[in-house]
């Protein structure tokens, strides 16, 4: 396929996903304390708890460490409370950056968030300037290796999933918010892998980026910003050709 893949992303970045794994259990342990804050800790009664547990179990999170962070939330222990807060603004190109924060001082996280996007050359757009261009979806791969896509696609779609196609050697199958839990039990009630699943921002439209230096510069500043500890996700509207992604990772 022409332009980005998504798949090929992922791919790319769980070697660094790897080596940062403490990074990536603090800060789906926010995202277990805020969802059972708001709805309880019991997750068969708490959708949003369900989603993170699932996020969770595919970034091979300890039990232990699960089951702490949502008594914490729940207020069976003592911890932080955290907020949600959304920066938006705009990298190389014109891609628009969505960035998703859980933070417990949003003065300090505000600040050091606007010095990221100086040191490249950028500041915070207006509310919605940049979140327009997305839709909330569920977003959910599985390796094509060994899977047949008729029975597949017959799983999901009676799971309540709205399309599934294929993305290289994967196929993606995007869900409604609401659904992603019932596809990803649905999944692994048929013994299938998710490689990788989320509620995340999906962009309505792409802008296509096929120079280096362009490309080079998005991706650091992207990963300078998932390196920060408040930062849950950042989502853009970069559609990287694949050659140009292939030097990069190559480099």
């Amino acid at each position: 396929m022409s332009g980005h893949s998504k798949w090929k992303t992922i791919q790319h970045k769980k070697g660094a996903a790897d080596a940062k794994r403490g990074q990536i259990f603090s800060k789906i342990s926010k995202e277990l304390s805020v969802a059972a804050r708001e709805g309880g800790s019991d997750p068969d009664k708490n959708a949003a708890l369900r989603t993170v547990m699932q996020k969770a179990k595919a970034a091979n999170m300890p039990s232990d460490n699960i089951d702490r962070a949502i008594k914490k939330g729940a207020g069976e222990l003592e911890g932080s409370r955290y907020e949600e807060i959304m920066y938006e603004g705009f990298a190389a190109g014109g891609v628009g950056l969505a960035v998703s924060c859980l933070t417990d001082n949003k003065n300090r996280t505000g600040a050091e968030i606007r010095h990221i996007f100086t040191k490249h050359g950028s500041a915070f757009a207006a509310l919605g300037a940049v979140t327009r261009n997305f839709v909330r979806k569920g977003q959910i791969f599985v390796s094509a290796e060994g899977v047949d896509e008729d029975t597949l696609m017959d799983i999901v779609l009676e799971a309540g999933a709205e399309d599934m196609r294929r993305d290289e050697d994967a196929f993606e199958i995007v869900t409604e918010p609401a659904a992603f839990g019932q596809v990803m039990d649905a999944l692994e009630k048929a013994g299938i892998k998710a490689e990788n699943g989320e509620v995340a921002l999906i962009p309505l439209s792409t802008v296509p980026i096929s120079d280096k230096a362009t490309a080079a510069s998005i991706m650091k500043f992207i990963d300078n910003l998932e390196d920060h500890d408040d930062v849950q996700a950042v989502a853009g509207n970069m559609d990287i050709d694949d050659a140009v992604l292939a030097e990069l990772n190559d480099a």
